[in-house]
């Protein structure tokens, strides 16, 4: 059976660890209290007449009576019993005040999110209301103009609807037209504003100077009267949309150039709503009402292990002490404590659940609760089986793979130059590719294994996310396939079969497919996320930035060899030059040239160009820019050490030491201490940081001396080594991995300071912005 301790410790939510109920502090008192009754011992046992003392009686008895009893007064006022008391009081104290300030936030945000979903539906209704009424005069329109004049043009016909959904009518489609068709549109645009704004007053939503409109003229010399001319001032109330991508960003940018351009014939209604605000409108208050039911789980969690830590100690403690009355008068203070008598939370997760139901499930439970509450994947012994098996045919075909080589005499310095100059790109962009899976793996191993809360930090699905035993069967099926390509390769070209560097090629292309697949096999989940950050990094700096996107976007800064074996690849397969294997065509080609030197600093300006982005969207964070000036220093260090292998002098030498130590130094200053949080000289670790997961500290240190060293590899640059040719493709190969060993190795500690940080601000869930927000007017 296994002890509560560990339960409680395995249960607790990770960020919000502080404060709940120190439950080993509460079991260190209860042991001292034990141990103390323990030495105390029975009293000793007088005989009849005896009174304790050796002397008889004495005057100063009654003295040392008094004295005896403010003793054992203060004996009982700083007891074990007493201090376990004070601390179970402490605590609950402590629980109180976070399980209130919490209960205060979620009922708030409840409220607001109710009050967005009320505003959201007016809207909707009135829009499609005004619709459908448009889509009926148009008809009407039509038809008498029919049995009148010629028919128009089909970019009048039946505009005008369309125009009051979207919202949005540019300035051209307003110059279409007749003067009494702008002014039916006019019309029906300000009594689509009519009552949109009238329903956003409803919910308490209000316009500057709502008592002050004053009458404006159309082009034709009539007055608007009312909220519908008042629609040209700018309102306190917008559907705030973040630009969190292109589309979004342009249109925004489109909706700020309209207004700007906008005269008084425009559409009225199209100041604040349209078709795609709308759409947007209602996912963010979707994903808001999923994040509140979340937060109430968790706080129903909170209150419940608290409760049931609350009890257990109590019997420990009555067990021990015997103190039936301060545990009987704790335990009903406990029962009327906010955490464990309110019902608030309760109650608001039923109406949440019931408005989910109602709004964005159409009535069906099973797909309410399948965003609600979704069903963790279960563990099953098939995906360990697999890497088992994996592992074992990888040993195998490397062995065999390793005899042939030997026999063919291909690494040996008569052998093929051809086979190495093609293969080795190849199969070494998949083991890098294997390695750093792998090492992920073992990344989400420590992460569970330390209670860090890698999904809530990179906003993936529990539901969906990779465990550590899924990154370990891909980098073993990758590792597994690639070798057996090379074994098969090895006996075509025994064999004398022709084509056989096409093989190569069909692993490419099969790795692909299996990429690209729409089927849900092969973790699609993992594979579409993937590729939609890898979308979000390559269009930097237009889509938001994610923790996920420059997290991957430093991963990519450790796979630059990667990228140029993907060069590699592409020009020698893509261009068909395997027919006749002119290896000199993708290496020595000012083209290849030129592109090498790109590719040597392109994951650097992603990164560059997230931070950039990130400072603009932060408040002008001044750290977003040192960061930025990171990236550009590892560039020109790059850029340096290019020229320095094209045109090796003593100069670009010294230009190449220069630039790398300069670049070195920043970059070991911004993992120690902001990635990391390390090198505070006032932290109780030496030169680490307050808080640590890891209990032995010493890790700590020689994974800095560690990251300090593997940093360093670009020296081998400026080494003049004579290696030949396997040699030289083996250390490059090394050089490779262990860069990605570092980065592997860096992903941990970093990790583990971002939970840290949001520990220590109990951020638990996620903050999902309000579309409709009210703003500051003078």
């Amino acid at each position: 059976m296994v002890k509560f301790s560990r339960e409680y410790e395995a249960s607790i939510i990770p960020e919000w660890k502080a404060v709940f109920v120190d439950y080993k502090c509460l079991k260190k008192l209860i042991k001292r209290i034990k141990i103390a009754r323990r030495d105390a011992g029975p009293p000793p046992l007088l005989a009849a007449g005896e009174t304790g003392s050796s002397y008889g009686f004495s005057v100063l008895d009654p003295v040392r009576s008094i004295a005896a009893r403010f003793a054992a007064h203060h004996a009982a006022a700083s007891s074990p019993e007493q201090e376990f008391l004070e601390k179970a009081d402490e605590e609950l104290d402590k629980v109180n005040k976070f399980y209130a300030t919490q209960e205060a936030e979620l009922l708030a945000r409840g409220d607001a999110l109710i009050e967005q979903l009320r505003i959201l539906a007016d809207v909707k209704r009135i829009l499609a209301d005004h619709a459908a009424a448009s889509s009926r005069r148009g008809r009407g329109r039509a038809l008498g103009r029919a049995n009148s004049m010629p028919p128009p043009s089909p970019s009048v016909n039946g505009s005008s609807g369309r125009h009051l959904l979207s919202g949005l009518a540019s300035p051209q489609s307003m110059s279409d037209g007749s003067v009494e068709l702008q002014q039916a549109r006019v019309a029906e645009g300000a009594a689509v504003a009519e009552e949109v704004m009238a329903a956003l007053e409803r919910n308490g939503v209000s316009f500057v100077g709502g008592g002050l409109a004053k009458a404006k003229k159309d082009g034709s010399g009539k007055q608007l009267m009312g909220r519908a001319a008042l629609l040209q001032l700018p309102a306190t109330v917008r559907i705030d949309i973040p630009p969190t991508s292109p589309g979004r960003a342009a249109l925004k940018v489109w909706e700020e150039l309209v207004n700007v351009l906008r005269k008084d014939g425009a559409d009225p209604a199209a100041a604040f709503v349209h078709r795609k605000k709308l759409q947007h409108a209602e996912k963010n208050i979707r994903d808001a009402f999923l994040a509140l039911y979340r937060g109430l789980e968790l706080l129903k969690k909170f209150s419940s292990l608290n409760v049931k830590a609350f009890t257990k100690i109590l019997k420990k403690f009555v067990k021990v002490s015997e103190q039936h009355q301060a545990t009987d008068k704790f335990s009903e203070k406990v029962k009327r404590s906010p955490f464990s008598s309110s019902d608030k939370v309760l109650q608001l997760a039923d109406e949440v659940e019931c408005i989910f139901l109602r709004h964005f499930a159409g009535n069906d439970r099973k797909v309410a609760m399948k965003y609600l509450k979704p069903q963790q994947p279960r563990n099953t012994h098939m995906i360990t089986f697999l890497v088992g098996l994996f592992t074992g045919t990888f040993v195998s075909l490397f062995i065999i793979y390793s005899v042939l080589a030997h026999v063919a005499g291909i690494f040996s310095s008569t052998g093929s130059p051809t086979y190495m100059d093609i293969v080795y790109h190849v199969f070494s962009m998949f083991a890098l590719i294997s390695l750093h899976v792998f090492l992920y793996g073992c990344n989400l191993f420590m992460w569970k294994s330390t209670r860090i809360n890698h999904n809530f930090i990179f906003d993936f699905s529990s539901s969906t996310a990779l465990t550590h035993r899924d990154a370990f069967l891909m980098s073993a099926s990758i590792m597994c396939t690639v070798v057996a390509a090379l074994v098969i390769n090895l006996f075509l070209r025994n064999a004398g079969a022709t084509y056989t560097d096409a093989l190569p090629g069909a692993l490419l292309v099969l790795s692909t497919g299996v990429l690209f697949c729409p089927f849900n096999i092969f973790y699609r989940s993992t594979r579409y996320c993937f590729m939609r950050v890898m979308r979000n990094i390559i269009f930097s700096p237009f889509y938001k930035v994610l923790m996920a996107d420059f997290f991957m976007a430093d991963q990519l800064t450790s796979q630059i060899p990667l990228l140029r074996h993907m060069e590699f690849a592409a020009c020698y397969f893509m261009a068909g030059t395997f027919r006749n294997q002119a290896y000199e065509t993708c290496t020595s080609s000012p083209q290849y040239t030129h592109l090498a030197y790109v590719i040597s600093f392109l994951p650097y300006y992603w990164r560059a160009m997230q931070c950039l982005r990130r400072y603009l969207e932060e408040g002008h964070d001044i750290n977003q820019l040192a960061n930025a000036g990171k990236y550009v220093s590892a560039m020109v260090a790059a850029a340096v050490r290019f020229k320095y292998a094209a045109t090796p002098t003593p100069l670009w030498m010294w230009m190449v030491v220069i630039s790398s130590s300069g670049a070195t130094i920043y970059q070991l200053y911004w993992d120690f201490v902001m990635d990391w949080g390390f090198l505070n000289p006032k932290s109780k670790n030496l030169w680490l940081r307050d808080q640590l997961i890891l209990k032995k500290k010493s890790i700590y240190y020689v994974s800095m001396m560690l990251n300090l060293a593997l940093r360093l590899a670009w020296a081998q640059s400026v080494m003049k080594l004579h290696l030949g040719r396997v040699e030289s493709r083996l250390l490059d190969f090394s050089l490779a991995s262990l860069e990605i060993i570092r980065r592997g190795h860096w992903n941990f500690y970093r990790l583990e300071h971002e939970h840290l940080n949001n520990a220590g601000k109990f951020r638990a869930v996620k903050t999902v912005p309000l579309p409709f927000r009210e703003l500051e007017t003078d």
